[in-house]
Order: structure tokens, then sequence, then C-alpha cells
């Protein structure tokens, strides 16, 4: 009935939320890149992304009606036929052209009452179906939503002297309340182009802000689901890594099973993860 859990089948769930102008489109085809070789780009932003196709190679569908249907049919159609799907954006599923606002307001203006709260009954499950899709896309996929928008008052130096001047901000994204907790991760993208993260699942990434995220984060992300060794700089990272995962073992035994392990096609390293596994077990 039970068997032991492992994140070797795991797919990546990634939000970007963001003004506009904080990077979010081409910080997820940069992640993207270095996530897998493939890449799809639902596109919703009047062909934003195609901006980048000298930078980034990766197939685009473009998306003129914000239905949570159009949505739902080309994350099927991704689905496990690219090595990782950005959705840019998702808000438009909640406040675009015919997108989950719109369609609670239609069915509200043919009911008698005009009564929004009954429109949601028919509105809901067709969000929920389009959460489900995401979630059970068999890519890694990276979302970009766009967050409220707020000016404030922020200060500045200028030739020695204080000034102040009106500063955007973001506030919270542009889609469902508590969308946000379906993810692994989730990060704000401030005007410099720095991701604060604010949620995740990956230990590594808890409470950092990371400025222009891409190799370096995928990377991160990569060893998290299982392949560590992206970021070993030497046998002795190695080693601290499966002394972290078999804290009963002693140091100098495993550092003799590492010398006696053959490399597999010249590598070591995925040789290394699968045997320290197998020592797992009886522990």
């Amino acid at each position: 009935m039970f068997k032991r859990a492992t994140k070797s089948q795991i797919k990546l769930r990634l939000a970007l939320v963001g003004i506009s102008g904080g990077g979010k489109t081409y910080s997820a085809l940069s992640i993207a890149s270095h996530l897998g070789k493939s890449i799809a780009v639902i596109d919703t932003e009047h062909g934003s992304a195609s901006k980048y196709a000298d930078l980034f190679q990766f197939d685009t569908c473009e998306l003129s009606s914000f239905h949570p249907q159009n949505y739902i049919d080309a994350i099927n159609a991704a689905s496990g036929n690219y090595d990782v799907l950005i959705v840019d954006s998702l808000s438009h599923a909640w406040i675009g052209k015919d997108g989950a606002l719109e369609q609670v307001d239609r069915i509200a203006k043919r009911s008698p009452s005009s009564n929004t709260f009954a429109a949601w009954r028919d509105v809901t499950p067709l969000h929920n179906q389009l959460v489900e899709a995401m979630l059970l896309c068999q890519s890694h996929l990276i979302v970009t939503m766009r967050s409220k928008t707020e000016y404030v008052m922020e200060e500045y130096e200028d030739k020695g002297r204080k000034k102040t001047r009106p500063a955007k901000v973001g506030l919270a994204p542009i889609q469902r309340d508590g969308l946000e907790y379906e993810f692994d991760v989730v990060g704000d993208m401030d005007k410099d182009n720095n991701l604060i993260v604010t949620k995740s699942r990956c230990p590594d990434l808890v409470g950092r802000v990371i400025n222009k995220p891409g190799k370096d984060l995928a990377y991160c992300l990569r060893a998290w689901m299982g392949e560590p060794w992206l970021v070993w700089k030497s046998e002795a990272d190695a080693i601290a890594w499966a002394a972290a995962q078999l804290p009963e073992m002693p140091i100098e035994e495993l550092r003799q099973e590492f010398d006696n392990l053959p490399a597999s096609n010249g590598k070591k390293a995925p040789v290394w993860v699968e045997r320290v596994a197998v020592l797992k077990e009886p522990f």
C-alpha cells in the first residue's frame, strides 16, 4: 500500500508575480532554458514572448480569447510534449477577455436576479479544471502573473540632496485568492529584476532574493528535484551531500564508497546519487 517517497518524477510548479516591466517573461524563459531543452509558451501578451526569439528557442501559442477552457486545451496540448511549459500570463484567465470574471458577469446578466454569487457556481468548476490541468501537466510549469499595482513615494539622492519620486510597487497577484498555494515556488519580481521568494518547498530558496533569475535558480531547482550534482563543485560537496542523507554512516565509509564507485559514461555524480539511495535502504 505504501512505498518510499522520492522526487524523481516530480515536475516543477513555479510562479513569477510582478508589475509590468519587472522582467517576468524574460526571467521565465531564462529559467526554462536551463530546466530543459524543449520549451513551449502560452502567450497572452500579444506576442511579447516572441521578442526574445533571438535569445531563446521555443514554440509559442498565442491566445486571443482568455476563456479558461482555451488555457486548459493549450496546457494539455503541451503536457509531456515539451520539457518546460510557460504560461505568460495566467492573470488573463481571471481578468482578461472571456476570462473568469467576464464569464461571471455574462451569466449574471442572463439571470433574472443578476446574482453574481449564483454565477460562480458555473464558473468555479471551470477555474478548478484549469488549476487541475496545471497540476497534472507532465512538463515543468512556469507561470507569470501580473500583480496589483500602487505607487508610493521613494526617497533618492541627487547631487547630495535628498529628493522623493513616485515608484511603482506590486501587491497581490491578479488571480483568484489563494492560487499561489498550488505552486512549489512563488516569487515577486520587482522593478530591478529581483526575484523575492515568498513561498518555497525548496529549502535552499526560502527567503532568498535573486537578481536576474536564470541558470543558478534553475540548477538549484533541479538539484532539489533530484539532480543534486548540479550544485556540487567538488568531490567534497558530493560526500557532504551524502553525509546529510546518511548521518548514521561514518564519513570515512562514505569516502570509501565514493572512491570505489565506477563512473557511468564518464560521469560519477548520477551514479553516486543512486548508490546513496541504496545505502539509505537499511536505515
